[in-house]
């Protein structure tokens, strides 16, 4: 199977290194030029990769010539192992079987950024999603999904983490299938689950001082945002704005015999 990976951060890398260990040879190989934690040269070590002319940049996707030299490798099937990007329908449409993406939600529910502060914050349900890739935004149809379940322990830090290790499972236990080209297809309900932009963060991330919360509303909020070292959940009093960070731990059972 002739297969592109676009990979970036830790889930690209273990995906690069899963591939290799499986002496799975990619046809090539594009990577995140804003290299965000200097992971491209062990992606690229791990994928065993030693042609420069095989490996990309997300900065040049946009190129008639990079289309071009993608198109020339007659591929299969794209793999975008924690893409930060939206890919364009020209791409799109190079491979014969389309293009699977990697999305840290239990789709529908939360589509687009910060599925984990979401999960928590609305009390929906957590997990992650292999999907087929479409002009939108991870609306395409549902191909593979392994739930996550939550605790009141977890954080949007916990989640995420949770996330990044439960990707790489899911694509190591279903990757014999797709190299089968066995990609079951489940479309997705466009009028259910969520939505949310980057843009939607900060605002729902504030901690109205005169609103009424439940205790279950409020604390959902404050583990939502906790993630350090971004920024968390907030209020302003006086003038003044801020943070606040929860901590919370199962200390013992109230069931009794």
């Amino acid at each position: 199977m002739n297969i592109a990976l676009f990979a970036a951060d830790e889930v690209g890398y273990e995906t690069a290194k899963f591939l290799g260990e499986e002496n799975e040879s990619l046809s090539c190989l594009v990577l995140d030029v804003k290299d965000r934690k200097q992971l491209n040269q062990g992606i690229i070590t791990v994928s065993g990769l030693v042609d420069q002319e095989l490996i990309f940049y997300s900065d040049t996707l946009s190129k008639p010539e990079t289309l071009e030299r993608l198109s020339a490798f007659s591929l299969d099937l794209i793999i975008l192992s924690w893409w930060p990007y939206i890919i364009k329908e020209d791409l799109i449409n190079i491979p014969r079987m389309g293009c699977l993406n990697f999305h840290p939600s239990l789709l529908p529910d939360n589509r687009g950024k910060d599925p984990n502060f979401w999960a928590l914050k609305d009390d929906t349900p957590f997990g992650v999603t292999i999907h087929c890739v479409t002009t939108g935004i991870d609306d395409g149809d549902i191909v593979f999904q392994k739930p996550i379940e939550k605790t009141w322990e977890d954080t949007g830090q916990s989640l995420y983490e949770k996330s990044v290790a439960e990707m790489v499972a899911l694509f190591r236990s279903v990757f014999p299938q797709i190299k089968r080209g066995n990609l079951p297809r489940h479309p997705q309900e466009q009028d259910e689950g969520s939505f949310h932009l980057r843009k939607h963060l900060h605002p729902a991330s504030e901690i109205d001082l005169d609103a009424t919360y439940t205790g279950r509303t409020l604390l959902n909020l404050i583990r939502a945002r906790t993630f350090p070292p971004y920024p968390a959940a907030w209020f302003v009093e006086n003038g003044k704005k801020y943070e606040v960070r929860i901590h919370i731990t199962e200390v013992e059972s109230t069931l009794r015999d």
